[in-house]
């Protein structure tokens, strides 16, 4: 039950490993990319609690010398202040261009530690091992890397791709129901964003997944990841097709900021609310039948996730405070918002002629139902 996906970036290809218990074999992976059998990694304190003396076995058993410095968890990690931490730790290693840096944990370590590879001499390579659903499908695979911003989420940062990506579903075992349901967020988007026999299949299959069908869950993160690399080959640095896996960010990153990058909202439930927004924005516009955002509503309830502004906890911007917030948004061009919206279930686009007053509308709505 091991599935791997390439990206075959012209002088950067690497595979999406995917399949259980990968950590007590990352030596035999990771060993064809070393120049010395050592390597640096940077973890956060809930994953190496969990996790890191597995990996260690893992790499022992190719007598691989393992180094690690552990980060406080969340998401505030994502700041100049860590990365600063990280570079310094990573020097301090004397780490080498040739060397491999291993970003061992969700989105926000596989990010932070990402950037910091991207800039520590200049660029040397790291190897992704993403413990939450939603690094394993989304953040670990397509070189995005950064830090935020006190303008905004992921405003600091480099495209910089990674040389492996070990996605362990075993480890997805250890996450809480919440953690879990966050990164489904993100798988159940694919469908959404163009492939609509996957979203059919999680309607059915959904329920199983997030109770540990173990096959159902590398089916999901294969199919996941596949159509995202296959959108990465198409559009490495985001000028056009890569824009449409921002289905639902618009309104995510407003949200987030919102609530202060908190655990009020993690990132998949933010992404979650978002597309629902999206699908709802899509239909006052026209583009798709009103039954479309109730298949997608209906759906990521029947999943037990946040749907609506309605499901944040404590108090909110009135809509024009969140689309100021939106503002800031990387997806701006020329001063102007531009948003994924949907033909249908399966068919997004991107576009920059949405009327504001239609996406306050949307907004004004969505808070009157707290």
């Amino acid at each position: 039950m091991r599935e791997i996906v390439n990206v075959d970036l012209p002088g950067r290809e690497y595979q999406v490993v995917i399949g259980p218990d990968l950590l007590t074999e990352a030596g035999a992976f990771l060993d064809p990319l070393l120049t010395r059998k050592k390597v640096s990694v940077i973890s956060d304190s809930n994953v190496a609690a969990l996790h890191l003396e597995t990996l260690r076995a893992g790499l022992a058993k190719q007598g691989i010398e393992m180094q690690a410095l552990t980060l406080p968890p969340g998401e505030a990690t994502k700041s100049w202040e860590q990365l600063e931490v990280c570079s310094n730790w990573l020097l301090d290693q004397k780490v080498e261009r040739r060397d491999v840096v291993v970003a061992f944990g969700g989105g926000v370590v596989g990010d932070l530690v990402g950037f910091a590879a991207a800039i520590l001499r200049r660029g040397v390579r790291f190897v992704q091992i993403p413990t939450s659903l939603l690094a394993q499908v989304d953040s670990s695979v397509g070189g995005k890397t950064g830090i935020n911003a006190t303008h905004g989420k992921n405003l600091i940062g480099a495209f910089h791709q990674p040389s492996l990506v070990l996605a362990d579903t075993a480890v997805l075992g250890t996450l809480t129901a919440r953690d879990f349901l966050a990164g489904y967020g993100e798988v159940v988007k694919y469908g959404m964003l163009g492939d609509t026999a996957f979203f059919d299949w999680l309607e059915d299959q959904g329920p199983a997944l997030a109770a540990g069908d173990a096959a159902a869950r590398v089916e999901a993160v294969r199919r996941s990841v596949q159509m995202k690399a296959d959108i990465v080959m198409r559009d490495e640095t985001e000028q056009g097709d890569r824009a449409l896996l921002n289905l639902g960010h618009t309104f995510c990153h407003a949200l987030e900021a919102a609530t202060g990058y908190s655990d009020r909202l993690l990132h998949g439930e933010g992404v979650a609310i978002g597309c629902a927004l999206a699908f709802e924005l899509s239909a006052r516009l026209g583009l798709c039948s009103q039954e479309d955002p109730s298949r997608v509503r209906a759906h990521l309830k029947a999943m037990g996730m946040k749907t609506d502004i309605a499901d944040i906890d404590g108090d909110l911007p009135d809509a024009a405070g969140l689309l100021d917030l939106m503002g800031q948004d990387k997806k701006v061009v020329d001063g102007q918002l531009r948003f994924i919206l949907a033909r249908s279930i399966g068919d997004a686009f991107v576009t920059g002629d949405v009327p504001r007053e239609v996406v306050l509308d949307v907004l004004k709505d969505a808070l009157a139902g707290r």
